[in-house]
C-alpha cells in the first residue's frame, strides 16, 4: 500500500481534554470507520495515552501516542501537534503542566467576564462539564451556555460571547514555540503545525510561523484535517513541498454530535509528499 494511503487519523480529542468520549470510545469509533493508524491529540495533556495505547491496540489500530500543545505566537493561539514521542519524557510533562496552569486562571476570568453580562455560574457550569480542572476550555464554557438555554448550539456561544471582545474572551498566554517543540522533539517525537489554515495570519506572519518552526526542529504540518477544504489541501501541499516538511492528516475529532469529520472520513494525503507516519515508523505500537 502506498504510504500516503495510509488511513491514519493522528489528530483527536478525548474526555481526558474537551472531546466528549473517552479515550478507549475514540479508538473504537476510529477502528470501526476503517482508520488504520491512530493518535490521541489531547490538549497539554498525556494522561490519556497509556489507556488510548492499550485500546488501540485491542482494536486492532496501530497507535502513535500524541499531544496538541497550544502556543501563543505573534498575537495568535498556534497549536502544535507531537507525535511518536516518550510520554513520560520529564521535561515534556513539566512543560505541559505549566501549560496547563494556565488554563484554570483564564477559566475564572473568563467567568467573572461572563457573570458580568448577567451569566452566573458560567466557572462552575464549565468546570462540572470538563471533569479536569486543569482543562477547561472554551469549548466547555459554550456546552455550558448551550446546556442553561443561552444559546442554541456551540456555535453561536463563540460568535456571541467567546471572541476577542466579547464578555467570555480571555487572552492568554501559552507556551513559546521553541519551548513546545523542543518538548516533543526532546521526548523522541515529530513536532507538527496544526491545521494552519485556521490562523489569521498575514503571509509574513505565516512565513515567520513556519521558518521559526523548522529553526526550532520542527518537522511536519497538517495538510488534510476537518477544517481544511480543498483549497486549504492545494494551498498546504505546497507549503510542505517548498519548505520541505513531512504532511500529517488527522480528523481535529471532538464529538460525534460537534465535528465536522468523523475518524475514517479524510481524503487521502497528495502522493507528491511524504507523510508524517514514514518518519515515525520506529515508534508506531502495532496491533499485531
Amino acid at each position: 500500500m502506498a504510504h500516503h494511503l495510509t488511513n491514519a487519523d493522528l489528530h483527536s480529542h478525548s474526555t481526558v481534554s474537551d472531546g466528549t468520549l473517552a479515550p478507549e470510545a475514540v479508538a473504537a469509533l476510529a477502528a470501526e470507520r476503517g482508520v488504520e493508524l491512530w493518535a490521541l491529540t489531547d490538549h497539554d495533556e498525556v494522561a490519556g495515552q497509556a489507556r488510548a495505547r492499550a485500546a488501540a491496540l485491542a482494536a486492532g489500530l496501530n497507535h502513535l501516542t500524541g499531544c496538541e500543545i497550544s502556543v501563543s505566537f505573534a498575537g495568535e493561539t498556534v497549536h502544535i501537534v507531537g507525535l511518536g514521542f516518550d510520554e513520560t519524557d520529564p521535561a515534556l510533562v513539566q512543560g505541559l503542566a505549566d501549560t496547563r496552569a494556565g488554563r484554570l486562571r483564564r477559566a475564572r476570568e473568563m467567568g467573572e467576564g461572563l457573570a458580568r453580562v448577567g451569566i452566573e455560574g458560567a466557572f462552575e457550569g464549565a468546570l462540572r462539564l470538563a471533569g479536569n480542572a486543569d482543562l477547561v476550555t472554551r469549548t466547555h464554557f459554550a456546552r455550558f451556555l448551550v446546556e442553561a438555554g443561552v444559546c442554541p448550539n456551540t456555535h453561536s456561544v463563540f460568535t456571541r460571547y467567546l471572541k476577542e471582545g466579547l464578555p467570555g474572551f480571555v487572552p492568554t498566554q501559552w507556551a513559546r514555540l521553541g519551548d513546545a517543540v523542543r518538548w516533543i522533539t526532546g521526548a523522541g517525537g515529530v513536532a507538527v503545525i496544526a491545521h494552519p489554515a485556521r490562523y489569521r495570519f498575514s503571509p509574513t506572519a505565516e512565513y515567520a510561523l513556519i521558518t521559526e518552526f523548522i529553526e526550532h526542529g520542527g518537522r511536519g504540518i497538517e495538510v488534510v484535517t476537518g477544517s481544511h477544504g480543498v483549497a486549504d489541501v492545494v494551498k498546504y501541499t505546497d507549503t510542505a513541498s517548498e519548505f520541505g516538511l513531512l504532511a500529517s492528516r488527522g480528523s481535529d475529532f471532538h464529538s460525534p454530535t460537534e465535528s465536522r469529520v468523523m475518524p475514517g472520513e479524510l481524503t487521502d494525503l497528495p502522493g507528491s509528499l511524504t507523510p508524517v507516519w514514514q518518519a515515525l515508523q520506529d515508534r508506531v505500537v502495532r496491533a499485531r
